[in-house]
């Protein structure tokens, strides 16, 4: 009975050290395979220390899933560009622009375009973003809101990207003058001052950009069109004997009134060519009035 149980032990015993075997040439297997990544990450950072373009690659790694650019712009403050549309109706069209361009200086702003006439005028009203909301307020005031929008863009990505840009290029720019401080050649200054004026070519136009994006942020544009109000209707006249004498009166009040105005306008006329023909008149009729004076004696 004893040497029948031996065989099956041993084979267990075999089984056990072939499997132990096995995985731990696995686990070798497993452990070799980190050991060698941080070789091959080792190269690529060398490697990428060693380009001339680092920015670019940091922000390739940005676009890629780095959380470098999210983290500054999380961090950053908001920057915001804020419009406006007002269109009012009031009886004086002129009255209204000119409290406007009173109400702009006195936010600490200017009108910019205007167009004005008789019916309607159109003005830009530009003041400091802090006080856009005020500004509507008072602007509201002088006539009567017909149509009011705001719009409202954030800009803060924009900005956070060409400040990363503007530092990248102006790092660039002092590389290439420091290549330029050792130049040797005349090709060689030739090729690196044309470098060079091609990267401050872009350096000016991202700070033009900067500019123009802190201009947007820092104040506010409001597009005021004024039209003139309808005249309003009038009142219905009184019917019956009241009504009929109020309508004389003021039918000959009206006639008078139009009577005196053209005897006024040709006053002046009459004077300058009367008084002649007058004069002439009375010398004819003082003859005539001889003459038959004169055959009315007796013989």
């Amino acid at each position: 009975m004893r040497s029948r149980a031996k065989p099956p032990a041993m084979l267990l015993v075999a089984l056990g050290m072939t499997v132990g075997l096995l995985s731990g040439c696995t686990g070798d297997r497993q452990a070799a395979t980190p050991l060698s990544a941080p070789a091959g990450a080792g190269q690529a950072g060398e490697e990428s220390g060693n380009a001339a373009d680092a920015p670019a690659a940091r922000e390739g790694a940005d676009q890629r899933g780095g959380s470098g650019a999210a983290v500054r712009i999380e961090g950053a403050e908001r920057k915001l560009a804020r419009t406006a549309q007002l269109e009012l109706t009031a009886p004086d069209v002129s009255a209204a622009v000119r409290e406007a361009r009173q109400v702009a200086t006195g936010a600490g702003g200017y009108t910019g375009q205007e167009r004005v006439d008789q019916h309607s005028a159109s003005v830009e009203v530009v003041v400091p973003s802090d006080r856009l909301d005020g500004v509507l307020g008072e602007l509201a005031a002088l006539g009567e809101v017909v149509r009011r929008q705001q719009r409202t863009e954030d800009v803060t990505e924009q900005v956070v990207d060409v400040e990363s840009r503007l530092a990248s290029q102006r790092a660039s720019v002092q590389r290439v003058r420091a290549l330029l401080d050792r130049a040797s050649s005349i090709s060689e200054v030739t090729s690196v001052e044309a470098e060079l004026t091609q990267r401050q070519a872009e350096l000016e136009s991202l700070q033009a950009r900067q500019e123009a994006l802190a201009g947007r942020v820092a104040t506010s544009t409001v597009s005021l069109t004024v039209s003139r109000a309808a005249a309003a209707a009038p009142e219905p006249e009184d019917e019956g004997i009241l009504g009929g004498l109020a309508a004389g009166w003021r039918a000959f009040t009206g006639f008078l009134g139009d009577a005196l105005t053209v005897l006024a306008t040709a006053l002046p006329f009459l004077a300058f060519f009367g008084l002649p023909f007058a004069a002439v008149a009375w010398q004819l009729f003082r003859r005539r009035r001889r003459r038959v004076a004169s055959a009315a004696l007796p013989e």
